[in-house]
């Protein structure tokens, strides 16, 4: 089972944080649960998201992007892929995290990965956080997420400006 061995989280407090969660669009019973799972998270660690449709998986990195630019303090995708006969698989599976992936990196900003990659629509609705899913990956990208957000955003606060920088990495014109 691939939710063996997860960290016990405690929701908390996250009311400062702009939270955007994409969601892709297709596999509409899957994406509903991922969706509510989040919903759900960000209820608990009472952040209002901002909900972003996007039409399929390889989507996602690109409005993630935009919503880094945009000055979310989080985001959390959410998509699903379901292998099928031809190489599409693999190539959306790749094209997305690797994405997603380099959102993450290149802003500093937390990306929830709420990508389903699974050989069978089964494997996706029994993670998908539906009743009687074994799993809520929306919920649990959203958390990481949301936890993420706090560790990066108190790194932040820590750490002085450089010498001769104001906030934002402007030079200071004193």
């Amino acid at each position: 089972m691939s939710g063996a061995g997860a960290p016990t989280t405690q929701a908390v407090d996250c009311s400062n944080l702009r939270v955007a969660v994409v969601a892709a669009s297709w596999h509409r019973d899957v994406m509903d649960g991922l969706l509510d799972g989040a919903l759900r998270a960000c209820a608990d660690h009472a952040v209002t998201p901002e909900v972003l449709r996007v039409p399929g998986s390889f989507e996602l990195p690109v409005v993630a992007q935009a919503a880094a630019a945009g000055g979310f303090d989080a985001v959390v995708a959410l998509g699903v892929v379901v292998r099928g006969g031809t190489p599409h698989f693999d190539y959306v599976c790749a094209a997305a995290t690797d994405g997603l992936n380099r959102v993450a990196l290149d802003h500093t900003l937390p990306v929830g990965f709420g990508l389903l990659t699974c050989d069978d629509e089964a494997q996706a609705l029994d993670r998908a956080g539906l009743p009687g899913s074994s799993e809520d990956k929306g919920y649990e990208a959203t958390a990481a997420a949301l936890a993420t957000a706090r560790v990066v955003g108190s790194l932040r606060a820590s750490v002085p400006a450089p010498a001769g920088r104001a906030e934002g990495g402007r030079t200071d014109p004193r």
